[in-house]
């Protein structure tokens, strides 16, 4: 493998490792700002970040990318807000693996869009993941928390948001969307706060301020960045398998740092989970005659 190949999957790696951190950033900061208030320091903050980065490409913009940048922007925020009020009723552990989801998803939500129907790799894998979440999430009576049902739901948003954006980007400058989506993101994380919310008290405590800074800046604009370097130069199913090792990054952030409880059976459901993602995503290479 080359040096330059190596540096792509290193940029994707690294964003996965910074998301995989904003799990355990995003459950201390909810404890003080409301969900979409915090949602809406998030990303219009990294549509600041990511604007001053690359000013020169936003005399592009025409009412194509607006449409478009809303329509992404808004499956983007319902996946973020029921992910982000799930992890005030779950850990950040289970937020992550149950969100991982939606790489299984995906290929049974794009039959619709494009007729191609799942193949056998994506059926087993959707065995695996049903299993694995009843590991994760149901209760010795068979019940869901309310945090592990919105998590997989926001699941259901991503896989959504993916099929958007993959058709949108395709003729598309894919910064300059993304910029005009998070503009759009905040735009309607705005309005849910001021139907919904009250603002957050203030002062807020320094650690909020962190928080929220690490998530503008690091979780989102340069994640962003790195993942859109990183997959420019790393072919998709690889690209897939690295960027799900987020929940497993999360996963591990949680047990360090909120000191999140790991049962045995917790373990066998994220195996069966991330199995899934693995399965889902790899496919089989045909010999050539």
């Amino acid at each position: 493998m080359k040096t330059r190949d190596i540096l792509y999957r290193a940029a994707l790696l690294i964003a996965t490792v910074i998301w995989g951190s904003a799990f355990v950033v995003m459950k201390n900061t909810v404890d003080d700002v409301p969900t979409a208030w915090l949602l809406t320091a998030r990303f219009w903050g990294a549509t600041v970040v990511l604007s001053c980065v690359f000013f020169k490409k936003l005399k592009k913009i025409n009412f194509d990318y607006i449409k478009k940048g809303a329509v992404v922007g808004l499956m983007l925020f319902l996946a973020y807000y029921v992910q982000t009020v799930g992890l005030i009723y779950t850990t950040p552990g289970k937020n992550a693996f149950l969100t991982a989801v939606y790489c299984v998803l995906v290929p049974f939500f794009g039959w619709a869009v494009t007729k191609e129907k799942p193949d056998r790799n994506n059926i087993i894998a959707a065995f695996a993941c049903i299993i694995g979440i009843g590991f994760v999430s149901l209760t010795e009576q068979l019940t869901m928390g309310l945090g592990d049902l919105l998590t997989l739901l926001c699941g259901v948003f991503y896989a959504i948001h993916i099929l958007f954006l993959g058709n949108f980007t395709k003729e598309r400058d894919p910064i300059l969307l993304t910029i005009i989506q998070f503009f759009f993101v905040g735009c309607f994380s705005f309005a849910a706060a001021l139907f919904t919310e009250a603002p957050p008290a203030m002062p807020l405590p320094a650690s909020s301020w962190l928080g929220l800074g690490y998530l503008c800046v690091f979780s989102t604009a340069i994640a962003l960045l790195l993942q859109t370097v990183g997959q420019k130069g790393t072919p998709a199913s690889a690209a897939s398998i690295l960027l799900s090792l987020e929940a497993v990054f999360g996963v591990i952030f949680s047990v360090i740092f909120y000191h999140e409880p790991v049962t045995a059976r917790m373990y066998i459901g994220f195996a069966l989970i991330f199995a899934a993602v693995l399965i889902s995503e790899l496919k089989p290479i045909k010999k050539k005659n």
